[in-house]
């Protein structure tokens, strides 16, 4: 028996292919592009998510030979908080707005101001920028002809469920990221759906994640190549399923994921809100369960911003050498020294939300000598998208949650350099495991709950991961970044009306 995870990430579709022993029979990814339409503006096609669905399942049914009846079901996981409107006849209205967009400051100051309490009390989170609900008032608010059409509001990977099965729905861990969820009881809230004047009936059916919600159509299988009335399962959002599967589902284990985004995720048996929401509060993909997550926005993202702006060299070499450019990156970054030599690298290249919920914020180097080289430079970037993880880490140790251990996951988390600058700052054991597929794994896992060839979340992730390195602190580098870290620490607070006139002069160019 085989299992399929789908994760519709910000760069591509990952498909993963697993037996019930966890194994990884084959993988594809397919990749697609992202729009910036106006700075700090991002969309996408929602139709290139569909194609490159069909093509990495064609894909995967290809390299694996494996009859499409011996599927026995599928998870779905996805980027967080895109906005899909849709309307009368399921056709798709405009492009989605995606979670890395900060076009809708105005709309959140608006609604903090409208709902007040209520947003504490039932979303459990503040209104951000990145958020779903923000996106909708923006567009009720700048393209009304748009919403006077819109019959249904999705997430991304609940359009290619749409697609897959012709179902509407969606499932908890998704939902707690869009501000119309009550998450304490995880189901649609009434009270915030009716302040903002958002109809119920645009929102789909809410499942737990492991729960089927449809099956495949017969018009879906012709088009893919799975077999018609294969189960597929609510899922997860891309974090709640990236932890399913790191294994992150009991207390105590923690998760540092670097990828374009940086997430520090821990589980929670009971909803645990920070009094100053700098952190999220979520529902998790295990039933009845939750999570508190600190997230920032140009984690893994710096990184690629500096290999395509100034890495051509290495792009060029690397291509020559048949290896990844960032190996090479890494290698130059190795020879810099602990701190590097003084340079600060601030990650808020797209804004950012932990613990900084500010759009304006801009990323910086501070300390830039003549002595500095390209080495330090990429060695400082790695430095400060771990002081920024760090951050998520501190608020949620205050908030009294346990941490026996950090997992690293995501692209940065296959680094040997980055994961022993994390367990430097952080001060703690890194460890890797042998699942490295990220949601999609985690997802397929959810698949197996829900088609029973696991009896629970907790069960599949026992029987399928499993720790395969770790990486302690060195004291030495433990006590040299501690210092640097409250000098990263210092800096945002002064230069915040930097950040704020440089918007607005940019917004009052572009105006003119």
């Amino acid at each position: 028996m085989y299992l399929l995870g789908i994760d519709i990430g910000t760069t591509g579709v990952k498909a993963v292919l697993i037996n019930e022993e966890g194994e990884v029979v084959t993988s594809v990814l397919k990749e697609y592009l992202l729009y910036t339409p106006q700075p700090s503006w991002a969309e996408q096609d929602a139709e290139d998510w569909w194609q490159a669905t069909k093509e990495s399942i064609r894909r995967i049914l290809t390299q694996s030979r494996i009859p499409p009846q011996e599927i026995k079901g599928i998870g779905l996981s996805g980027q967080m908080h895109g906005a899909v409107l849709l309307g009368k006849n399921n056709e798709v209205l405009r492009p989605p707005i995606l979670w890395c967009d900060q076009r809708t400051a105005e709309e959140c100051q608006w609604m903090s101001e409208k709902i007040g309490n209520e947003l504490r009390e039932k979303a459990c989170n503040p209104a951000l920028t990145g958020f779903t609900a923000p996106k909708v008032l923006w567009v009720r608010r700048h393209e009304p002809d748009t919403y006077r059409k819109i019959t249904k509001i999705l997430l991304p990977k609940d359009y290619i469920r749409l697609r897959l099965t012709g179902v509407f729905a969606t499932e908890v861990s998704d939902a707690s990221g869009t501000l119309f969820l009550d998450v304490k009881k995880r189901k649609w809230s009434e009270e915030i759906l009716t302040l903002l004047e958002i109809p119920r009936e645009w929102m789909p059916e809410v499942y737990e994640s492991p729960v089927p919600s449809g099956e495949i159509t017969r018009q879906a299988a012709q088009e893919t190549g799975l077999h018609p009335g294969t189960p597929v399962v609510g899922g997860g959002g891309d974090q709640a399923a990236g932890a399913v599967g790191n294994g992150v589902v009991k207390s105590g284990i923690i998760s540092s994921t670097i990828g374009t985004s940086g997430v520090v995720f821990a589980f929670t048996d009971e909803v645990k809100v920070d009094p100053q929401q700098r952190v999220h509060s979520f529902c998790h993909g295990v039933p009845g369960k939750w999570h508190i997550m600190g997230v920032m926005l140009a984690a893994g993202g710096s990184f690629q911003w500096f290999r395509n702006q100034l890495g051509g060299l290495e792009k060029e070499l690397a291509r020559i050498l048949e290896i990844d450019p960032y190996e090479i990156l890494t290698q130059e970054a190795s020879r810099a020294p602990v701190g590097s030599e003084g340079l600060v690298f601030l990650p808020y290249l797209m804004g950012e939300r932990t613990p900084h919920a500010d759009p304006n914020a801009k990323g910086v180097w501070i300390g830039l000598t003549m002595r500095h080289t390209k080495a330090h430079l990429t060695r400082a970037i790695m430095e400060g998208v771990a002081y920024g993880l760090r951050d998520s880490l501190e608020i949620i140790k205050e908030l009294g949650t346990p941490i026996q251990q950090v997992r690293a996951s995501g692209g940065g988390g296959k680094s040997s350099l980055w994961r022993q600058i994390q367990a430097d700052i952080f001060g703690c054991e890194m460890v890797t495991i042998n699942a490295t597929e990220g949601p999609a794994f985690g997802v397929a896992l959810l698949a197996g709950v829900g088609t029973d060839i696991y009896s629970t979340v907790e069960e599949a992730c026992e029987k399928t991961i499993k720790i395969t390195s770790r990486t302690q602190p060195i004291e030495k580098n433990v006590r040299i970044y501690d210092e640097y870290y409250r000098i990263y620490r210092s800096l945002y607070p002064p230069l915040k009306p930097v950040f704020d006139n440089l918007s607005r002069i940019v917004l009052t160019v572009q105006k003119k």
